[in-house]
C-alpha cells in the first residue's frame, strides 16, 4: 500500500533542494533502507522508526525492512496556474495522484535568490497556492455538475449522491475555504474521496529557513505555524541546505554535523514522519529470524485489511492474528517469552489494529 507526499511551491523556495537532499540521503542509506527511483521527480524514502531496530535486535532478524513513504516533487507554481500559466496544467494533474500535500514556503531573506513576485512573504505564497487549487476544483466541480444534469433527471443514485458531495464542496469553495472543510458522513466518505478535489488533500508546511534558523525557526516561520495552526494544518521547520550538506555526509559525520548546529535529529527525519502523522498513519511489525519488517496501514485498519498488506490472500483466508503489544515484546525479550507471560493475544476479524503491534498472522490457502 503506497502513500504519496506531493512537494509543492512557488519557484525559488528550496523545493527542489529539499527533494534532491531527500533523495541523496535514501540512496545513502544502507541497503536495509531501500531508495527507489520510480520516475526522475519520484523518490521512495524510508520512514524512520527506532522500534524496528529494537525488535529486529531482540529477534536476531538478519535483515530490517522499514516502511517507506513515496515523494513527488511536483512543478513550481504560478499564480495563473489554474488556467494552465507557467506548468499549470501539469502540476494540478500530479498533485491529483498525490495522498497529501508538502507546501514548501520560503522563510529565509537571500538577496542572491529572487522570488518570483519580488517579496519574502510565505503566508502570501500559501494562499496564492491555495487560491490555484481552490479555482480549479471549482471550475472542475461546475463541469461536473453540468454532465450529471442528464443522470440526476434520471433518478440515479450514484449521480445524486455524486451531485450532492459536489455541492457541499462549491458551496465551502465559494465561502472561500477548501473542499477539505466540508464534513462528510461515513457513508460518503468513499465516494467523497472519489471526487479527487484538489483541495481534499491535507496540507503541510515545510517552513525552508536559513542556516542559523533551523533550531528554533524565525518571525517568518512563526507566522506560518500561526497560520498552519488556524486552519488545523501541521507544519514544520527545516533548512533545506543544511539538509542537503546532511545528505553528502556519513552517519557518524551527519549526527557531528547536526550535534554543532544544536538539532536533535535531521529535519527530513521530522518531515517524513510529519507526512506519516499527517495522513492518519500506523506502523505494524512482522519480526523473525529472516527479516523484521514494518508494514504501513490506516488507523483504525481491521486486522484481515492489514494482513491484505502483506499479500491478498492473507485476507482472503484470515484466520486469526497472533499480537503481542510492542512495549511487551521489549520488556519480555522476544515472542516466546511474551507468549510464555500470557501476552500474545488471539484476535480475530474485528480487531483494530494498534500501533506498534507485532502481528503474525494465520491464514488458510
Amino acid at each position: 500500500m503506497g502513500f504519496k507526499m506531493g512537494i509543492v511551491g512557488m519557484p525559488n523556495v528550496g523545493k527542489s533542494t529539499l527533494f534532491n537532499a531527500l533523495t541523496r540521503t535514501a540512496s545513502a542509506q544502507a541497503a536495509n533502507f531501500p531508495f527507489c527511483t520510480i520516475e526522475p521527480n519520484v523518490g521512495e524514502v524510508a520512514v524512520p522508526d527506532s522500534r524496528l531496530d529494537k525488535l529486529a535486535a531482540i529477534a536476531g532478524s538478519k535483515q530490517i525492512i522499514p516502511t517507506r513513504m513515496t515523494f513527488v516533487d511536483i512543478a513550481g507554481l504560478v499564480k495563473g496556474a489554474s488556467k494552465g500559466e507557467g506548468l499549470g496544467n501539469q502540476f494540478l494533474a500530479n498533485i491529483r495522484e498525490v495522498d497529501a500535500i508538502a507546501h514548501v514556503l520560503r522563510c529565509f531573506e537571500d538577496g542572491d535568490i529572487t522570488h518570483v513576485d519580488g517579496r519574502i512573504d510565505p503566508v502570501a505564497d500559501a494562499e496564492t497556492i491555495e487560491t490555484e487549487l481552490m479555482l480549479a476544483d471549482l471550475e472542475s466541480i461546475e463541469r461536473r455538475r453540468t454532465n450529471l444534469v442528464r443522470k440526476l433527471k434520471g433518478n440515479d443514485k450514484e449521480a445524486q449522491q455524486q451531485d450532492r458531495l459536489l455541492a457541499a464542496a462549491q458551496q465551502a469553495l465559494e465561502q472561500g475555504q477548501p473542499a477539505r472543510t466540508v464534513q462528510v458522513a461515513d457513508d460518503d466518505s468513499k465516494a467523497w474521496k472519489m471526487l479527487q478535489l484538489l483541495t481534499t488533500k491535507p496540507v503541510l508546511y515545510v517552513c525552508n529557513v536559513a542556516e542559523e534558523d533551523a533550531a528554533e525557526g524565525n518571525e517568518l516561520s512563526a507566522r506560518v505555524a500561526q497560520m498552519a495552526t488556524a486552519q488545523g494544518n501541521a507544519h514544520v521547520v527545516i533548512s533545506a541546505r543544511i539538509e542537503e550538506e546532511i545528505s553528502q555526509l556519513d552517519e557518524d559525520e551527519a549526527n557531528m554535523f547536526l550535534e554543532e548546529m544544536g538539532l536533535h535529529e535531521a529535519g527530513l527525519d521530522r518531515l517524513i514522519r510529519a507526512g506519516y502523522d499527517l495522513l492518519h498513519l500506523e506502523t505494524y511489525f512482522t519480526i523473525g529470524p529472516k527479516e523484521a519488517r514494518a508494514w504501513t496501514v490506516p488507523a483504525g485498519t481491521l486486522a484481515p485489511q492489514a494482513a491484505g498488506v502483506i499479500h491478498g490472500d492473507f485476507e482472503k483466508g484470515f484466520i486469526r492474528a497472533e499480537t503481542i503489544a510492542y512495549d511487551d515484546f521489549v520488556s519480555l525479550g522476544g515472542e516466546q517469552p511474551a507468549k510464555e507471560a500470557g501476552k500474545m493475544r488471539a484476535e480475530g476479524k474485528n480487531y483494530v489494529v494498534k500501533d506498534g503491534d507485532v502481528l503474525h498472522f494465520l491464514f488458510n490457502k
